[in-house]
């Protein structure tokens, strides 16, 4: 992915925001404030060659949740807010907060690193009349392992030497495991500085899976959305994350390949494959489409692969869920819900993920994904 069309993309999204700021109609629903959709809303995109199919949509949708997909959310509704003048408001506060804020019923839909609990579902059924939350699969990733280590340009690294890093175990870059895996590299005596998530986060659950899975022996942890491990430095979302380790020369941190930017570095991660494999979205959907469907009904959670030694196949990878209730919703904010799912579930909103650093949710699961869209009521 090139940096230049990433940020064209990024500045483009931030408009879409900006526009869509405004408090939004929630899956709770809301009298009609009176904004009225353009009249694209009730026909296809007539941009481009853009196949958004507006039908019913009008009006705004709040929605939370996930910082992970945040980037592709703001492309997406970019896209679609222009074709179908409906406003979406999606805060990227976090799983933990989306998750929490749906089964209050103040979303339309939610965003999720980690699929639902058993717990989380049955709260979700007082919010889903009839019905209950499901989760949808829609954007997939690499968990990048961003770095900034002047005069270093490249760096590889395997799950116990990360356990020990993210654990307080290894505190230099010039620790002797860290020299056996770059021995070309001039590591510097240089204190490290791992950044995790201070929010609860399906990024943290799912890079901690794989800590869990890959070297279980150097991670003793019981995993979740919340960081357990102690010390380190602590940021809120992907975003603050991000910006931490771009600031400071010896960090590292975890967070989705499309905030690796200027000033930082992607780590290879050493898998026992014949080669270290690089964050990419090919390398991601190598993995992903190991994933099973672990779900039942119209519930659609993957079982991911977290120990992967597939060649070329990227093990610290994410699925982000959107969460909608399969019966129940809200008459009112139900089209405009539904519209923006099927365009984001769409080839062409699939198609938007790999130059955002993302990988698509392969073919055979996305169309499950499609049928359970069409059914939602």
């Amino acid at each position: 992915m090139k940096l230049q069309r990433k940020n064209r993309l990024r500045a483009l999204s931030l408009g879409a925001v900006a526009v869509s700021g405004a408090l939004a109609l929630t899956a709770c629903g809301s009298d009609d404030t009176g904004d009225k959709a353009s009249d694209s809303s009730s026909s296809s995109s007539s941009a481009g060659t853009s196949s958004i199919k507006c039908d019913d949509a009008k009006g705004q949708l709040l929605s939370d949740g996930s910082s992970a997909q945040k980037n592709a959310i703001d492309a997406w509704v970019a896209e679609f807010s222009k074709a179908c003048g409906v406003q979406i408001n999606y805060k990227a506060g976090g799983s933990g907060a989306g998750v929490t804020a749906f089964n209050q019923g103040q979303l339309a839909f939610a965003g999720s690193d980690s699929a639902l609990k058993p717990e989380e579902i049955t709260a979700s059924k007082k919010v889903c009349t009839g019905g209950q939350g499901v989760d949808l699969p829609m954007v997939g990733g690499p968990i990048a392992v961003g770095y900034n280590l002047e005069g270093v340009d490249t760096l590889v690294l395997d799950a116990p030497t990360l356990a020990k890093i993210f654990d307080g175990k290894i505190a230099k870059w010039n620790d002797a495991a860290i020299k056996k895996l770059n021995p070309d590299a001039k590591l510097p005596d240089l204190k490290i500085q791992a950044y995790h998530r201070s929010d609860e986060s399906g990024t943290t659950d799912n890079f901690t899976k794989y800590l869990k899975a890959a070297t279980p022996e150097n991670w003793k942890y019981e995993g979740g959305k919340a960081w357990q491990a102690k010390g380190g430095q602590a940021a809120a979302q992907s975003s603050g994350v991000a910006a931490g380790v771009k600031q400071t020369n010896g960090a590292i941190g975890y967070f989705e390949l499309s905030y690796v930017a200027d000033g930082m570095k992607a780590v290879s991660i050493d898998t026992g494959a014949s080669a270290p494999v690089a964050p990419s979205s090919d390398a991601a959907s190598k993995a992903i489409a190991d994933a099973k469907v672990v779900g039942t009904g119209q519930d659609l959670a993957l079982e991911l692969n977290y120990a992967t030694k597939a060649e070329g196949a990227y093990p610290i990878t994410l699925v982000t869920y959107e969460i909608v209730c399969d019966k129940g919703n809200k008459a009112d904010s139900l089209p405009a819900t539904k519209a923006f799912l099927n365009y984001i579930a769409s080839e062409e909103g699939q198609g938007k993920l790999a130059d955002l650093g993302y990988a698509p949710i392969p073919a055979d699961i996305i169309s499950k994904v499609r049928t359970t869209i069409s059914g939602l009521s």
